[in-house]
């Protein structure tokens, strides 16, 4: 054999041979089962010949037939043991089997041998995701759009993508394309290199391009799908997700990330089905038990979801957040042993930071149950410190906030706005802080007939950030300033706008429904002008019991505010600050639930509660721990159980270390449940 790319022993091909694997090979596509028989003819012809070998195994696996593909292809590849193409093709029905393992292993191999091979690259990319394997998939990934192409200016940019260069790689792409506008390796890379930065809207501009250039380029798809996912853009995401699976069913990766996109509009029933088929093939990856258990435990099914995570476990036993995730379902309790395995963990110096913080967050929780204080707060500073080096957070961007509203939004110009918007009452919107009882609300509402509760909704954050990029840069920041631009005309439609790209969330037909964005609150004047008919309901916690169940709360993004006592007092004070200005200029337009009240006179608040919605009392309101719905917060497995006061003063065995917060809540704290003078 010659080099590292033809099989060797493979007699020299007539014209004849040629035409006939030609013939096969366009067979494939469209008649696979034609395709199978075409090869064994040549095999007839010529035993053993490996080109007529490995387009039987490709035929094989294309009709379902894995068994034999897997005999055809391993027989090759022990008789061809360099030739990549061999060991790629034995990967790939490796994988459609359920041996995840293997399949890397044979990848790595082929890419060994053959390095420009990207679609082994991407392959490998695809595995190593669902394995967890975050890094090597990236690089991965990477290679597999560094050989798309041999043009050595992409392969720099490549290099400097693949090592995580993302400035140099960049300004390369850019260049590049500025001089070829349409080469789709180098837009798909560019793209690659915006999302990691965060710019999800331009990755999705770029890869919109690309698919235009390049309609039948799965890798590109695959991201658009989930650069569509992040962007909170569920219906499109589930439509390029389907064009995959049309074209790759059995695409383990195209088939998780349905399951997500599914989990992430409400479908658990078919999310977990597919988490569960997925699963059944490939048993042997941790981070989808983990997706599985999340929607296991949505949906209520807690002891299913606990089995998973520990499979997650047993599979990956330094996956930090399967550890944390136990310990958010509140009512759970670890074993002994479990502790002793965190301990373990965090004892490792290979222990990657993410992991790490999972893990402090998780004993701290663990150790507050055995009531060993002193030292799960100390678990749950070191979380907080570890997650601090991974977020940006000024405190002083939300108080400029709140002073910016109360200078541009005053009674004045609500009132010459008033029949703004779209009349439609359809919305109520739970705002506040997060752990200030707003689940308990939702789940309490919920629970009437007329209202459907839904989940913490993008949408009102995203159509703040469009308004405030309005206008020309470097003039500072333009919200809330720029709702004053607004005609009544817009204010419709933002309105209108609004309740269609929710309704994949509304599964019922019920007239009402409950978006629960806590930090809503930044926006209640958008919320005034767009949709004036809406319900606002403010639930709010004592500072203390809220800041310190803030403080030892992981949350998977967008909560930056809450990793430290200052930041946290802060926040709250803006907060109380920002809900005072809208009572004065608003009056009576929030509904203001005070969490220890609600907890104390139930019957009496959930009256006044569903008076303000215009909606009669229901008996099931109080019975709303029978309610069976989904609940995607960190309360989920709580508001299934009658109310406790067990939660009102378990910050008072930290008391000693909060003073930090304590005195950058200041009178805020002082006044509670009074709102002091600002």
């Amino acid at each position: 054999m010659s080099g590292t790319t033809e099989p060797a022993g493979a007699a020299d091909p007539t014209g004849t041979l040629e035409v006939a694997l030609a013939r096969a090979e366009g067979l494939l596509q469209h008649d696979p089962m034609l395709a199978i028989e075409q090869a064994n003819e040549i095999l007839k012809a010529i035993p053993n010949y490996p080109p007529a070998t490995l387009l039987l195994g490709k035929a094989q696996r294309a009709t379902g037939d894995s068994g034999a593909a897997l005999r055809t292809l391993t027989a090759l590849v022990d008789a061809q043991h360099r030739w990549a193409a061999a060991h790629y093709e034995l990967a790939l029905s490796l994988a459609e089997s359920g041996q995840q393992a293997e399949a890397i292993a044979k990848l790595r191999r082929a890419v060994e041998l053959k390095p420009d091979l990207p679609d082994a690259w991407r392959a490998l990319g695809d595995l190593l995701t669902d394995g967890g394997e975050a890094a090597a998939a990236d690089a991965a990934f990477a290679n597999h759009i560094k050989y798309s192409t041999h043009d050595p200016k992409l392969m720099a940019a490549a290099t400097a993508l693949v090592e995580n260069r993302i400035p140099e790689a960049e300004h390369a792409l850019r260049a590049h394309l500025k001089q070829h506008p349409t080469d789709v390796a180098a837009l798909r890379m560019l793209a690659e290199v915006a999302a990691r930065l965060g710019r999800y809207t331009d990755a999705e501009n770029l890869l919109i391009r690309c698919l235009e250039l390049a309609p039948s380029f799965p890798g590109a798809r695959h991201n658009y799908a989930i650069v569509l996912h992040r962007l909170n853009k569920s219906v499109a995401a589930l439509q390029e997700v389907e064009r995959l699976i049309e074209a790759e069913p059995r695409n383990p990766s195209y088939r998780n990330l349905k399951a997500v996109v599914l989990a992430k509009i409400g479908d658990y029933a078919e999310s977990i089905e597919l988490f569960a088929g997925v699963l059944k093939v490939n048993p042997t990856q941790p981070k989808i038990w983990m997706s599985y258990a999340h929607a296991l435990s949505t949906v209520g099914r807690e002891e299913e979801s606990i089995d998973a995570y520990r499979r997650c476990i047993a599979l990956l036993p330094t996956c930090g957040e399967a550890y944390w995730s136990l310990a958010n379902l509140k009512t759970f309790r670890f074993s002994a042993a479990e502790v002793g395995a965190m301990r373990s963990q965090l004892e490792r110096e290979d222990l990657s930071n993410e992991d790490r913080y999972h893990f402090e967050f998780a004993l701290g929780k663990a150790l507050e149950d055995l009531q060993e204080y002193a030292d799960s707060f100390e678990h749950y500073a070191q979380g907080n410190r570890l997650r601090l080096k991974d977020i940006r957070y000024l405190s002083e961007d939300v108080t400029g906030l709140v002073r910016r509203t109360r200078r541009h939004l005053g009674a004045e110009f609500f009132a010459a706005r008033a029949g703004h918007g779209c009349p439609a009452p359809d919305p109520i919107f739970i705002v506040g802080l997060p752990r200030s009882g707003s689940t308990l609300i939702e789940q309490i509402l919920a629970s009437h007939s007329a209202v459907e509760g839904t989940m913490e909704l993008q949408n009102i954050i995203s159509i703040a950030g469009k308004l405030g990029a309005r206008g020309s840069k470097g003039e500072g920041p333009r919200y809330p300033a720029e709702l004053a631009n607004l005609s009544p005309d817009e204010c419709r439609k933002l309105g209108e706008q609004f309740l269609e790209d929710t309704r994949i969330q509304r599964k019922s037909g019920k007239p009402y429904f409950i978006d629960k964005m806590p930090n809503n609150f930044m926006h209640i004047g958008l919320i005034q002008l767009i949709l004036p008919r809406s319900k606002i309901i403010d639930a709010r916690r004592h500072p203390m019991a809220c800041g310190f169940s803030l403080y030892k709360q992981h949350f998977a993004r967008g909560q930056n505010f809450s990793y430290s006592l200052e930041d946290i007092g802060h926040f709250y004070r803006d907060y109380v600050e920002m809900m005072a200005h809208f009572d004065a200029v608003l009056p009576g337009r929030v509904h203001r639930v005070i969490h220890e009240t609600l907890i104390e006179d139930t019957e009496a608040e959930v009256r006044r509660l569903l008076a303000y919605c215009g909606l009669e009392f229901e008996d099931s309101c109080l019975r709303f721990y029978e309610n069976e719905r989904a609940v995607r917060t960190a309360s989920a497995q709580q508001v299934r159980k009658p109310i406790s006061r067990a939660g009102v003063d378990q910050w008072r065995n930290y008391e000693r270390w909060l003073q930090p917060l304590k005195e950058t809540l200041g009178s805020v704290l002082e006044a509670y449940p009074a709102v002091p003078r600002f």
